[in-house]
């Protein structure tokens, strides 16, 4: 079985750090810093004005999903008792994104995290990520300077791929493993101990403080009309200094390449949106936004951007990712119990060199089979990877099939 100790070759080393808004300049880390660059904490005195300048925004999650933020915001301070949840799990092996920026801005999620406490109303915040002693510092700061209306408890996120998804952080904060659950109602509505929960990303939460202190208009200079505002984004794979770098959304799928020192090696393909992603051509003037990669099945998603080079074998760098994520399934349900280690077994075959015709049909009918019968995203998220690696490497399960490959040569 694949660990994530295993997929060091796709992990982001630590490289310097290019950002504009999120992460500009030195690190504030302590909060006087933190003031004197950011300014005081703007609270806005009423959940609708906030609620509205979100929208205004366009700001959608940094998560992955993508989904309005205003919407959810909205949604829970409609609801009872409202709750609020720092997420910073970031269980992708493959990102560093919202541990870098807890680690060099922890306060600006703070800010965030009161902010978005304050628009639905909550008067219980709670901060989910992992064990890093900036982040008790930044609490333990807060406190001293009785900087924050709503107190906050810090929970620590379990090393494991699903323990970052929704319904497995609310298991967290109601002391339970960090696992999946069915939702029968959308969390928003029915969450910690059956109260309305907003689960928000660090980065998300890092642009409300932004956007409460320079408003929506500032926040919509860069990006789309679609996908506004900038991201943070790990870049590794063949690249020269693999990193954490800030773009607008739009940009360039070549142009973040570039910020990351450029490629080591020709690109054969493109990994966006991590291991729950979908692979892409390597094509330098595609647009880093959710239109111009839904034909491809991909999104920017978590932030997520690892090239490929040239020499490598397509189908057993995707194996690998499998055959990790289907060991990192809750093992709840069927889809994730069964189907997942069978497809990772089938895509293992095929990329050993196993030269049996029926090997690619077999791992698309049973990953159909298993997409939309989870009890959560996770089989979703892993049969639309390896669907990917089918599509993009299938010049290479050709290869396969004919006894060669490209990382031991074509025949």
């Amino acid at each position: 079985m694949t660990r994530a100790a295993d997929l060091a070759h796709l992990r982001p080393g630590p490289g310097p750090r290019g950002h504009r808004r999120l992460l500009a300049g030195p690190p504030a880390l302590g909060l006087d810093a933190h003031q004197r660059a950011h300014g005081t904490l703007p609270y806005q005195n009423g959940a609708g004005a906030f609620i509205g300048a979100v929208e205004a925004s366009g700001l959608t999650g940094r998560g992955g999903a993508g989904f309005p933020t205003w919407r959810k915001l909205a949604a829970v301070h409609k609801g009872r008792k409202p709750v609020v949840i720092a997420n910073g799990a970031e269980s992708e092996p493959a990102s560093r994104k919202d541990r870098t920026l807890l680690a060099e801005a922890p306060h600006l999620v703070l800010d965030g995290l009161q902010l978005a406490a304050e628009a639905v109303g909550a008067k219980q915040a709670y901060l989910y990520a992992r064990a890093e002693s900036t982040l008790a510092t930044a609490l333990d700061e807060r406190r001293a300077a009785a900087w924050d209306r709503v107190p906050v408890t810090m929970l620590i996120a379990p090393d494991d791929f699903v323990a970052g998804e929704e319904s497995a952080v609310i298991a967290a904060v109601e002391g339970r493993p960090a696992l999946p659950r069915d939702k029968p109602e959308l969390v928003v509505a029915n969450g910690v101990h059956g109260y309305a929960t907003l689960v928000q990303n660090v980065e998300t939460l890092a642009h409300l403080a932004l956007i409460a202190r320079h408003g929506p208009r500032w926040f919509r200079e860069q990006g789309t009309e679609e996908d506004t505002g900038t991201f943070l984004a790990t870049v590794s794979g063949c690249v020269v200094t693999p990193g954490v770098y800030e773009f607008p959304y739009g940009v360039p799928l070549g142009a973040t390449l570039h910020a990351a020192g450029g490629p080591t090696d020709v690109v054969q393909a493109v990994l966006v949106g991590g291991f729950h992603g979908a692979w892409v051509p390597p094509d330098g003037d595609l647009p880093v936004t959710r239109r111009t990669l839904r034909p491809f099945g991909a999104a920017p998603g978590a932030g997520l951007i690892i090239a490929l080079p040239d020499h490598a074998c397509g189908l057993a760098s995707s194996s690998a990712v499998a055959d990790y994520l289907a060991g990192q399934s809750a093992g709840q349900c069927g889809p994730c119990r069964l189907g997942l280690p069978h497809i990772a077994e089938l895509l293992r075959r095929l990329a050993m060199g196993e030269r049996s015709s029926g090997l690619a049909a077999e791992i698309d009918r049973v990953a159909a089979s298993v997409t939309g019968r989870g009890a959560c995203h996770h089989p979703d998220g892993t049969t639309r990877f390896v669907r990917s690696a089918l599509r993009a490497f299938a010049h290479e399960v050709a290869l396969h099939l004919n006894g060669g490959c490209r990382a031991r040569g074509a025949r």
